[in-house]
Formats: structure tokens, sequence, C-alpha cells
């Protein structure tokens, strides 16, 4: 693994357990201030920290406790200033009466521009493969 990989994938595991543990400090941390981000829930399309940073906090509001987030199938691209990684997440955990339960497998697309040195995420998508789909159900994807 190069070093530019290496740095990507400490981003990502930095992601992975800010979003496990609800950390939205330092979630956000890692997002640039014009960061673009297309996610499965209305309206969409989320522009700028301030909106991103709402997202996350009512997919945070939407579990009991921790989110279970694993990372199946990470494929990492690096040049200079530029980065992007595509994986799977099966996302589970204890959510609140008013969300659907059970596991369920996410598409993730990550892009990242080293500004100053430093590595930012700056546009992620979220999708749904075909709906809201049991991960128990899709051993394949694993």
């Amino acid at each position: 693994m190069n070093t530019g990989t290496s740095e990507i994938q400490a981003i990502l595991d930095i992601r992975l357990e800010a979003s496990k543990t609800k950390d939205i400090d330092r979630l956000m941390a890692l997002y640039s201030p014009d960061i673009v981000y297309f996610d499965v829930v209305p309206p969409l399309n989320f522009s700028g920290t301030d909106e991103v940073r709402r997202n996350f906090q009512r997919w945070f509001d939407e579990y009991e406790g921790p989110i279970g987030l694993e990372t199946h199938k990470l494929d990492i691209a690096v040049s200079d200033d530029v980065a992007f990684a595509h994986m799977l997440h099966v996302d589970s955990g204890t959510r609140n009466d008013s969300v659907p339960q059970g596991a369920v497998w996410l598409r993730s697309t990550v892009c990242l521009q080293r500004t100053g040195g430093k590595w930012f995420i700056t546009h992620e998508h979220i999708s749904l493969p075909v709906g809201w789909a049991d991960a128990s159900r899709e051993p394949h994807l694993q």
C-alpha cells in the first residue's frame, strides 16, 4: 500500500469509527467546507458543512445506541491531490421505532482533495443497491 492509499485508508477508518460512535465533530473535521453530499433521504442533496452536519445528526438520532457499520469491497484510487474510494457498507443497530428496522446494504463513494497538504472529503454519494435490503439476505455482497 503506497503512502497516498494509506492516508486515504486512515481517513476512511476515522470516518467509519466516528460514524459508529456518533462523534459528529470528529466526523465533520474530515469534510471540506464546500462538501456536496448525495444521500438516500430527502432532499437527497446536501451542500456545505452545516447541511451535512444536520443530515449526519438526523442519521445519528435514528439510533438508540451506537451504529453498526461495516465496510466491504473497499477500493481506493489516489493521484497527487485527488482521490476516490468506493465501497459497500452494512448499516445496522437498534433504530428508533419510527425508522425501518434491520441491517441494510449501502453503496458509498467518497471523493477527496488534498488542500494545503491535508486531505478533505469534497464529495460523498450514498445509495441503496435495490431498496431497503436486509443484509442477511445478501450474503453474495460480502
